[in-house]
């Protein structure tokens, strides 16, 4: 192993998948699977890894824009008065930013920023890259680590994206008397700062039960969603904070489904016209058919383990259909079928035995339906000689 790491250094590869087989007279094979740009690797698991069938491609939640939400005020706490004569006290030296400032930023991210926002860089501008010092204080009066009026910025989701094979099998959910959208971004997220790691915004596309302008904390070991801390930026000056946290569930029905062994026993169960999730595991009955959720609108991810589908070329019947993770058996016959879904974007072969090298010249096979490059593999063979 020694010798295969000096040669990946001296090539400048960080990673490559391998297997390596030696016989007890010495015979020796190591097949190894260099890193592909159209192959994202598969978080937690020993797979191939997903293929991407195009450049830039995201799965659907995270490119989710926020509903709107009619009639979205300031909560009663929000006083901009207020706000502003607390900042100058703790800031009598500031110097902020002018109107006109202020409407090139608003310019800049294309939203009208809330009151409250604009009052705090009328007190201060704060440019850490100029003045350390005035930055210090600024972050100590306001709360926390502040960001200048020329980096505030739009949370986009695209940011937040891990990896397509977690990413897929979540689903965008908002519940009727939710304070925040559980977005993965949104125009009207408007970070302005952190506490270190994680990013407070003022929120403009509130939830249906928040408000326009409070403060938001977008978790960076989170994806999707974010936690409501202040109902204004006023509260969140003056340490009002909110202390209520919310499970952020994304795995329910009926947008998330799952079935196999400890979980739902039939396909007809999750059946539903807002089902966009189907997971099979491991199953040890018949066959799943998927005849029951043909034609559903919005079923945009079906993975399923090898051995579970009793007819896999149906899976043409999911129109909307655009991450399919199944195993090698499954893809052969969908290959051999011509059967392979061209609405995908993405798609992954779940290897049974951990063995990636099988499973490359079949993903070459998926690549080359839509004209991607080919991932290489090196077979080396020798001899160490016999064990002593």
């Amino acid at each position: 192993m020694e010798s295969i790491q000096r040669a990946l250094a001296r090539g400048g590869v960080e990673e490559v998948a391998f297997r390596a087989e030696v016989q007890p007279d010495g015979r020796t094979t190591l097949g190894l699977v260099w890193p592909s740009p159209v192959v994202e690797p598969a978080l937690g698991y020993p797979d191939l890894g997903v293929l991407i069938l195009a450049d830039g491609c995201l799965p659907e939640p995270w490119l989710r824009r926020p509903d709107l939400v009619p009639g979205a005020v300031p909560a009663p706490s929000a006083a901009p008065e207020l706000l502003e004569r607390t900042l100058r006290e703790r800031l009598p030296d500031a110097v902020g930013a002018t109107e006109a400032d202020i409407a090139a930023a608003e310019a800049r991210l294309g939203v009208t920023l809330s009151e409250e926002l604009k009052v705090l860089y009328r007190v201060t501008r704060v440019d850490w890259r100029d003045d350390f010092e005035e930055a210090g204080r600024a972050c100590h009066a306001v709360g926390c680590e502040l960001s200048g009026l020329d980096d505030l910025y739009a949370v986009d989701g695209a940011r937040r994206h891990l990896s397509w094979d977690l990413g897929a099998t979540e689903a965008v959910s908002t519940a009727p008397d939710a304070a925040v959208q559980g977005l993965a971004g949104s125009p009207g997220w408007i970070g302005f700062g952190s506490n270190g790691g994680d990013e407070f915004a003022i929120d403009l596309t509130p939830g249906p039960g928040g408000h326009f302008g409070q403060v938001i904390l977008v978790d960076h070991e989170q994806s999707l969603g974010a936690e409501l801390v202040a109902d204004s930026l006023t509260d969140f000056v003056l340490g009002r904070m909110r202390e209520e946290r919310h499970d952020l569930r994304r795995d329910e029905l009926p947008a998330v489904a799952k079935v196999g062994t400890g979980c739902l026993e039939t396909i007809e169960a999750p059946a539903h016209p807002a089902l966009e999730v189907l997971s099979i595991g491991t199953w040890d009955g018949a066959p799943f058919s998927l005849a029951p959720v043909a034609g559903l609108p919005r079923l945009r991810t079906l993975t399923a383990f090898p051995g579970t589908l009793a007819d896999p070329p149906d899976v043409t019947g999911l129109p909307a259909l655009e991450f399919l993770e199944l195993g090698a058996r499954e893809w052969r016959a969908l290959l051999d079928a011509g059967a392979v879904p061209r609405t995908l974007k993405a798609a992954a072969i779940k290897v049974r035995d951990q063995d990636h090298l099988p499973a490359v010249a079949l993903a070459n096979e998926i690549l080359a339906l839509w004209g991607r490059p080919q991932i290489v593999q090196t077979l080396i063979e020798g001899d160490l000689g016999p064990t002593a």
